[in-house]
């Protein structure tokens, strides 16, 4: 790393290397580990990774600081600037469904190739590489294209590739006599290259000025597809896909910006409160960092600050208020222009001086590159943990947050998703009692009988949960089980208008819970948590007045991660 300039943020540069090497370490390394990897004074660490826990980055679990779903937001801010998800993501899906094989998006970096859409077809073997990793250009279909598409000799790619492991096997052509194949033919086959067994063919997506500016790559198993069979299937369609995708790119307009948040504000009273243990300058630059992708601070949801944007949680909104379709519009920031200094500055209610430094310091590291007069994110964002957090199941998003709302109620916690006309259980944590609630993970029990089972039912389009009202055959489980269609119905109303459904010992005797929706960005309800109790313990007016406050952050909290999480990934729900 070349020296930084003297307008450069020190604080900025330290919390920016401690995020990168925890993302080395697929997000989970200790105080310690992190000394040793950066080089950094132990108390310098604890003041950043304290920084990071209030802003929502990191979690500390027992001795280790372990990244959270909100560091995806650093990775979101490049991926909304490109507008290459939202503008040819769902072209290569088409692609995909259309051959039954994988198709993936990736864009030069660094020398290497990084992947920023995926569309994966799920087999016995599978591609597994992740959405926002790095890997070396000169083994992929991919590498050669975008070498092609630039003015300099192609070089190979510098050493150390996370998602990769070593080959020096390039086959029998050159890197660069690859690329000037590519060059010539507008298109480049792998055959095997990257690992033994895998076949790709890519071609390079352009923009209105004809520079390339990502490569699109179908890619299959040698027991499929032959490296000639799989260039003969492809090449005509992935033509026709690329054309869509460039169309796509040049006639889509930039969009709106969003309103600003608190930042300012917000990072002097965490200041005020934590004390020197809040790295104010390492808060503001990564707010400046994400107001580029977003046009916003995106810290609106942090503790301590009220946020005058319009991207409340979908818990957050009335219930019959919810949207039908995603709410967020497209990146503010093309692909020419990026926001100037004065808009970043309006984003985040921060100096133009502050931001300015804080821009330096980015465009210093690589984060950040100038467009004109405005400033975009840079693909090598997604190295700060993008790949590692993009393959956490919703489940694993939750755990922490159930783990917390358990400590507060000291009942046990769980998570389920409708399966059918049943519920499945896929998180819990149980709280220790002589007589406790004995769920294990993939548990199924009857929706109609359950708190979440009908939290989830209440949720479908009425048609839909009509329909599995004829389906089911009610059973009374117990004296108090409602078996009525008419009155299961009557119900559903009423929970999908309190937002919320509490069960009293319809499922087993002396059982109570109370359950309440976790929405996905759409507001769809994707999974239901619940509290469960023995009916002896807590009165029913106890779990609606202390029990459900508590529950209803709980949830909130898991919404804003998955939102966070699956703006440009698709999350496991299982």
């Amino acid at each position: 790393m070349n020296t930084p300039p003297p307008e450069a943020v020190g604080p900025l540069i330290r919390g920016l290397t401690v995020l990168r090497r925890l993302a080395e370490a697929e997000g989970r390394r200790s105080p310690g580990d992190l000394v040793r990897d950066t080089g950094l004074a132990r108390s310098t660490i604890d003041r950043v990774l304290s920084t990071l826990e209030r802003l929502g980055h990191i979690r500390l679990d027992g001795r280790d600081a372990v990244l959270t779903p909100r560091a995806m937001e650093f990775g979101n801010a490049y991926l909304a600037a490109s507008r290459f998800p939202h503008l040819l993501g769902p072209q290569a899906d088409r692609l995909a469904d259309e051959l039954d094989e994988s198709v993936s998006i990736a864009v030069a970096d660094q020398g290497g190739v990084r992947f920023v859409h995926q569309a994966t077809r799920r087999r016995a073997m599978s591609v597994t590489f992740r959405v926002g990793d790095l890997l070396p250009g000169e083994r992929l279909a991919a590498g050669a294209v975008l070498a092609a598409g630039r003015t300099e000799d192609p070089s190979p790619s510098p050493t150390g590739f996370p998602a990769l492991p070593a080959n020096t096997d390039g086959g029998a052509e050159t890197f660069a006599e690859r690329v000037a194949r590519a060059r010539r033919d507008g298109w480049s086959l792998d055959d095997q290259l990257i690992e033994p067994g895998l076949v790709a063919v890519a071609m390079p997506v352009r923009d209105a000025s004809g520079h390339v500016v990502c490569a699109v790559s179908v890619v299959s198993h040698a027991g499929r597809q032959s490296a000639e069979s799989l260039r003969d299937l492809v090449l005509p369609r992935l033509r026709r896909t690329i054309s869509k995708m460039e169309s796509a790119l040049t006639e889509s307009p930039v969009p709106r910006k969003n309103p600003s948040d608190p930042i300012a504000t917000w990072a002097r009273a965490s200041k005020e409160e934590l004390g020197p243990e809040f790295v104010e300058s390492l808060a503001r630059g990564l707010s400046v960092l994400i107001a580029l992708g977003s046009g916003h601070a995106s810290y609106a949801s942090r503790p301590g600050v009220t946020s005058t944007s319009d991207n409340a949680s979908a818990n957050d909104l009335p219930p019959g208020k919810r949207p039908d379709r995603d709410p967020e519009p497209p990146s503010p920031a093309g692909l020419e222009t990026g926001l100037t200094l004065s808009e970043v500055a309006q984003a985040t209610g921060l100096s133009r001086a502050t931001v300015r430094r804080a821009l330096i310091t980015l465009v210093h590291l690589g984060y950040a590159s100038e467009a004109g007069r405005g400033f975009l994110p840079t693909p090598r964002v997604l190295e700060l943990g993008f790949a590692c957090l993009s393959t956490l199941p919703l489940p694993q998003i939750a755990q922490p947050h159930l783990t917390t709302l358990v400590d507060q109620v000291h009942d046990s916690a769980s998570m389920a998703v409708l399966d059918g006309t049943d519920i499945r259980y896929v998180a819990r944590v149980p709280t220790v009692r002589i007589m406790s609630v004995d769920i294990t993970l993939g548990t199924r029990f009857p929706a109609y009988a359950t708190s979440m089972g009908r939290v989830l039912l209440a949720d479908l389009p009425e048609h839909e949960r009509a329909a599995i009202l004829r389906e089911i055959e009610p059973v009374r489980l117990t004296p108090h089980t409602v078996t009525s269609r008419d009155a299961l119905a009557a119900l559903l109303d009423e929970v999908a208008k309190e937002g919320h459904s509490l069960v009293d010992e319809e499922l087993e005797v002396g059982l109570r819970s109370i359950a309440v929706p976790v929405h996905d960005r759409t507001g769809r309800v994707v999974a239901a948590v619940n509290v469960s109790t023995h009916a002896g313990r807590h009165p029913l007016g106890h779990l609606r007045a202390s029990i459900l406050p508590h529950l209803r952050e709980a949830a909130r909290r898991i919404t804003a991660d998955l939102g966070v999480a699956r703006r440009f990934t698709a999350i496991r729900t299982d």
